[in-house]
């Protein structure tokens, strides 16, 4: 475990994720709290507070690259990219399919603002996927 937490790029990286992802919630929440009190009609306001989430996901995609750019251990590189890479077949999968049952089959709606969840659940899988593959 000691291992793990001296890579000074790894380290750097939670940082950033969870800084992010707090960020995110703490936003998410009052962004939501603030448009169920705002009048219909502000509409500078929703889109304002619509945008706000996504901007800390912008920077889990920064911490993201900022990792990869930083990690000197090359087999951890790889995994780490292996693990993005799954994560993106998987989600491109799962939308793909998920559109055509929207159009052609009568799906509910898939909201958009998920894709980036799907994305992390799908890329954490595979990271622990490929962890478990090489240990």
């Amino acid at each position: 475990m000691a291992g793990r937490t001296a890579n000074p790029a790894r380290r750097r990286y939670n940082v950033r994720f969870v800084a992010a992802m707090t960020a995110y919630a703490a936003i998410t929440f009052g962004a939501v709290w603030t448009l169920r009190q705002a009048p219909p009609e502000a509409d500078v306001l929703r889109f304002a507070l619509a945008v706000a989430p996504a901007i800390p996901l912008l920077g889990v995609i920064w911490a993201v690259g900022a990792y990869l750019v930083e990690e000197t251990d090359e087999f951890r590189r790889a995994t780490f990219a292996q693990a993005l890479l799954w994560g993106l077949g998987a989600t491109l999968a799962f939308t793909t399919v998920w559109g055509f049952l929207e159009e052609l089959g009568g799906a509910p709606r898939f909201p958009l603002y998920l894709v980036f969840c799907v994305f992390a659940v799908a890329m954490g899988a595979a990271h622990l996927v490929i962890r478990w593959r090489y240990r």
